[in-house]
């Protein structure tokens, strides 16, 4: 079991920025993809942005390309989500989420997603 605790979230300014982190404890993150999520009230959780096993692949949510970037440190079993040029509608609860031991690759999906942290609120004032 992989307990997932997220923090960094606040308010900020549109065009501002936000460093959120993900750190992981019981099993290591190492070997798993990971990836972050979102959701908004009354919304369904859409995916934001997910990164494999060593760093090396990360894809994104054409709503955040260029403006978000995926990083892990699986020494320090941390897992970050930088972001920049922060827009209103980038406000919501951001979730992280590791795939099983056995899932090295990146993903997309929510159900691709064994663990599960238990959100950090972004909100960015216009």
């Amino acid at each position: 079991q992989v307990q997932l605790v997220e923090s960094g979230g606040g308010l900020v300014q549109a065009g501002g920025s936000l460093r959120l982190s993900c750190v992981a404890s019981r099993r290591t993150i190492a070997g798993r993809g990971m990836g972050w999520f979102r959701q908004t009230p009354g919304k369904e959780r859409e995916f934001v942005a997910t990164i494999n096993w060593n760093g090396a692949i990360t894809d994104y949510s054409d709503s955040v390309v260029g403006r978000i970037t995926i990083t892990r440190d699986n020494a320090e079993n941390t897992l970050y989500l930088q972001m920049n040029s922060l827009k209103p509608e980038d406000t919501a609860v951001y979730y992280c989420a590791a795939r099983n031991s056995f899932s090295s690759t990146i993903e997309t999906t929510q159900i691709g997603y064994d663990y599960w942290g238990q959100g950090t609120q972004v909100t960015v004032s216009s």
